[in-house]
């Protein structure tokens, strides 16, 4: 029977940052099982992984569709894998997934993970976008994924009260509102929301921050940056532009492990 553990990622602390459920894998799964798994957890994303070579084969699924990147449930795996002690902690984990490939290294109680760079670029805010934050952001932009909408402060940011309705009807996965920090211990805020595929707010996103590190990065003139995702949860994350890669940090605790039956 495979085992499953809950792990609260992008915090130090239980029942903050962003729950994921993680599986472990001894034999193939077809996708059609693994998002009833997902769909049954209802957490923003389930990720299941099995060994492949020296390292790990990854995918990671909302209640309601596969998606190719995702950083906390990643952040989640590699923090089951070593303190499971399947993983020695001074070895860097390698996933193979539909993003390429990923790596993690432990440093002290920080989880860094090696992302790709999904830079945004200047468009004009579609009238979804706009109706569905209630907002116009002095500046928008947009990739494969999602828009990126930034405003005037963090309060601006925090008062979002979107229509998902009219969110879902954008045509990338979801929006991501962001501003300069209020707190001088960050540089960035953010929140996200993607309704479209089962999440309609996601407590702290990595993939997110791999779009604003191109952003913030070139904005603040800096490549080392301290974010916050302002959701209710709300979680910490240390990013590092390195160019057409992203460097997330994070941490995790496990909150809960049983068996599927």
């Amino acid at each position: 029977m495979p085992k499953i553990y809950q792990v609260d990622s992008f915090t130090a602390e239980p029942f903050g940052g962003n729950p994921a459920a993680v599986v472990p894998l001894n034999q193939p799964r077809s996708a059609e099982w693994m998002q009833l798994v997902a769909r049954e957890m209802n957490l923003s994303e389930t990720a299941f992984f099995r060994p492949d070579g020296d390292g790990y084969r990854l995918w990671w699924f909302t209640p309601t569709a596969e998606v190719d990147l995702c950083g906390h449930a990643t952040l989640a795996v590699a923090h089951i894998l070593w303190e499971t002690g399947l993983e020695r902690l001074d070895k860097p984990i390698c996933f193979d997934s539909n993003s390429g490939q990923l790596v993690t290294r432990l440093e002290g109680s920080w989880i860094n993970m090696d992302f790709p760079t999904i830079p945004a670029t200047a468009t004009d805010a579609p009238e979804a976008l706009l109706k569905g934050l209630g907002v116009t952001p002095g500046y928008v932009a947009a990739n494969d994924m999602k828009y990126l909408a930034v405003l005037e402060d963090e309060g601006a940011v925090r008062r979002l009260k979107p229509d998902m309705d009219q969110l879902t009807q954008l045509p990338v996965v979801g929006a991501i509102a962001t501003a300069p920090a209020d707190n001088p211990d960050y540089d960035f805020v953010s929140r996200v929301f993607a309704p479209a595929v089962g999440i309609p707010e996601d407590p702290v996103t990595g993939a997110a921050h791999c779009v604003l590190s191109h952003y913030w990065s070139e904005r603040l003139g800096k490549e080392k940056m301290v974010a916050y995702q302002a959701s209710t949860r709300g979680g910490e994350v240390r990013v590092e532009y390195q160019g057409d890669r992203t460097i997330l940090g994070g941490q995790a605790v496990t909150v809960m492990k049983g068996e599927l039956l």
